[in-house]
């Protein structure tokens, strides 16, 4: 089986933030025998995800994609990926009880509606925590 891994976001292609999500993800699937095809960086634009995700169909058995997940309010990850893939955008409580919880232990403000925003993810993803 063959995987390609897609990040997303400005931040990696500047070198703001080195992509540890990557290495992380291709040691663990290396380990169960899936062997990673190629891992793309992209630009947080519609058209570059939707090219990449065509390209990593046709390469690969699975895709993992990380990053462009905001919390932004101009954020068009999600809902590119849901384009795609022909999909809507749901509320997933899991991960809205991790991101209550993260803020619960480390950040004093309350919730925002732009983090709670990052909840809502695509009817068909498998969300990996």
């Amino acid at each position: 089986m063959f995987a390609e891994i897609i990040t997303i976001g400005d931040e990696i292609l500047i070198g703001q933030i080195i992509d540890t999500n990557s290495a992380f993800i291709a040691t663990e699937l290396n380990k169960i025998g899936v062997s990673v095809y190629q891992i793309t960086s992209i630009q947080d634009d519609r058209q570059h995800i939707l090219n990449a995700l065509s390209d990593a169909e046709e390469r690969a058995d699975l895709i993992i994609i990380t990053g462009g997940l905001g919390p932004t309010k101009d954020d068009i990850t999600k809902h590119t990926l849901c384009e795609f893939t022909d999909d809507i955008l749901v509320e997933n409580k899991e991960v809205l009880n991790h991101i209550e919880e993260l803020f619960r232990s480390y950040i004093s403000t309350p919730i925002s509606n732009v983090n709670r925003q990052q909840a809502f993810v695509p009817s068909k993803a498998i969300v990996l925590h």
